[in-house]
């Protein structure tokens, strides 16, 4: 409904947070935002680069993105 864009980029905000301590689910959860442009501009290349951080820490989610992206 009405307030989903202003929760996506609070979900953003935390994520990233995360993400930056090297949590490989928020940095996999960021990836797809990225990938889908949810409370930030689409940008596959940041998306990649995510996805490849969360896998490297063994990320499921993160692998099956990358292979999909083709970001290998």
């Amino acid at each position: 409904g009405h307030g989903v864009p202003q929760d996506y980029r609070m979900a953003v905000k935390y994520y990233r947070v995360a993400a930056d301590q090297g949590f490989a689910d928020a940095q996999n959860n960021l990836g797809v935002c990225y990938e889908d442009g949810q409370g930030v501009a689409k940008d596959r290349n940041n998306a990649i680069r995510l996805y490849r951080h969360a896998a490297e820490a063994g990320n499921e989610k993160a692998k099956q993105a990358l292979a999909r992206l083709g970001g290998q």
